[in-house]
């Protein structure tokens, strides 16, 4: 499925994942590729993306990895929308 991670600063990440985890509002949750269609608020936490992942230079420094091997993106609040197996982060 195809990411999108956007801040208020530019586009941070776009590309294609095998998973996503993100922190909803009301817990944790993972999206694999044909989830159903959802909406949600973010609140404090991390984006963990797993697959084979290529960062932008200039980006990089934002991301860490997990003992788990995941990218990972810490963000205070934001939302997702995932649709057609395109994810999309707003986050900040």
């Amino acid at each position: 499925m195809y990411l999108e991670i956007v801040s208020p600063e530019a586009t941070l990440f776009a590309g294609e994942v095998t998973s996503v985890t993100v922190p909803g509002i009301n817990g944790e949750f993972q999206m694999l590729k044909d989830h159903a269609p959802i909406v949600s608020l973010l609140q404090d936490g991390k984006v963990k993306i797993s697959g084979n992942i290529s960062l932008e230079r200039e980006y990089a420094s934002k991301f860490s990895k997990d003992a788990d091997g995941n990218t990972v993106l810490p963000i205070s609040s934001g939302t997702i929308e995932l649709k057609n197996n395109k994810v999309i982060v707003l986050a900040d």
